[in-house]
């Protein structure tokens, strides 16, 4: 009998614990291990078998799930790695391993966002910082809220490789009776998607804060997958249709959702709290505020047309008042 791939999580939010529930549900075909970084939370999973700080209402099953905070050991022990670490932290989590940590390991990104450290998406920096080889790279994106998934409501997943026999065995390790799995070879293209979306839901946020209704951010939405082409395409141009569910999909999930953390942190600034508080009384991270800057600063090497990248990076980084750089990103829709 072949013996179990070992998968190793690492993160400890809401949507890392969305996928150990997702993984253990479908468990029989590998072994679970769960990094987090805090010992406290380590222990109190293995008490009370729930993350105390996020999805609280999902049950963590200890004789399918090892949970450890030992970094090292965690990835040894992996045949695939899952980073579900905010973008923001990753590059000096992975920089207390050992260089060789990675070697002949799958590893998968469910990170929405760059590393602020290189400008760079995941996959890019593991083939150049940790000399992953591309075919043993992925991407995880959505449509797809942890909180649904916490509720078992059906939900689809993207799994791009440009591997397909990878991207094929990532999706038989999570598709279950409430996930459904799409294929792309577009790696490139949907880790990108997943970054400008978290910033679009934030001017989505920013835009209702101030006061505009449905009529208006459906334009805005509109504006958004338009501007997202443009920016994908020019960074990687092949043949891809931005309307499928990884692109269009989880642009229009985030940018609506209730529970979108983005948009959240968004309305807060559209109605007037300033960066530092909306991020406090969130207590959550909000992916968009560092896409944000990182998208900026990269687009200067692209040059591409994006208004409401610019009028987002003016709020957050620039700390303009929305209402009042508002009317330049108006007049620029359509």
């Amino acid at each position: 009998m072949q013996a179990k791939q070992t998968i190793t999580v690492l993160g400890s939010g809401s949507w890392a614990t969305a996928l150990v529930k997702i993984l253990s549900d479908n468990s029989n075909q590998k072994n679970i291990v769960w990094w987090l970084r805090n010992q406290h939370t380590v222990d109190a999973i293995k008490l009370n078998k729930h993350n105390p700080n996020y999805l609280s209402s999902v049950e963590i099953q200890p004789n399918i799930v090892e949970v450890t905070s030992d970094l090292q050991q965690a990835i040894n022990k992996a045949d695939t790695v899952l980073l579900v670490i905010p973008s923001a932290f990753i590059y000096t989590t992975l920089g207390q391993l050992n260089k060789d940590s990675f070697n002949n390991k799958k590893v998968i990104s469910a990170i929405k966002g760059l590393v602020p450290e290189t400008g760079q998406i995941l996959g890019e920096y593991m083939q150049n910082f940790w000399d992953c080889s591309l075919d043993n790279i992925g991407v995880i994106t959505g449509p797809c809220h942890a909180e649904e998934v916490a509720l078992e409501r059906l939900s689809y997943l993207t799994v791009a490789s440009e591997n397909l026999d990878l991207a094929n065995s990532i999706a038989s390790l999570i598709k279950n009776r409430y996930i459904k799995c799409t294929i792309s070879d577009d790696i490139y293209g949907t880790e990108y998607a997943a970054v400008l979306k978290n910033i679009y839901s934030i001017t989505a946020g920013i835009c209702h804060g101030i006061g505009y209704g449905d009529n208006f951010q459906a334009v805005l939405m509109s504006n958004a997958i338009r501007e997202m082409k443009r920016f994908i395409n020019e960074a990687h141009p092949i043949e891809r249709d931005i309307n499928d569910s990884a692109y269009l999909g989880d642009l229009l999930v985030t940018g609506y959702s209730q529970f979108s953390r983005n948009r959240t942190f968004g309305n807060m600034l559209g109605k007037g709290y300033s960066v530092s508080s909306a991020q406090l009384e969130m207590n959550m991270i909000a992916e968009g505020y560092y896409a944000t800057e990182s998208i900026y600063k990269l687009n200067k090497m692209y040059n591409v047309d994006m208004p409401i990248l610019e009028f987002t990076w003016q709020v957050i980084y620039n700390n303009k008042k929305p209402r009042e750089i508002v009317q330049v990103m108006l007049d620029l829709l359509n």
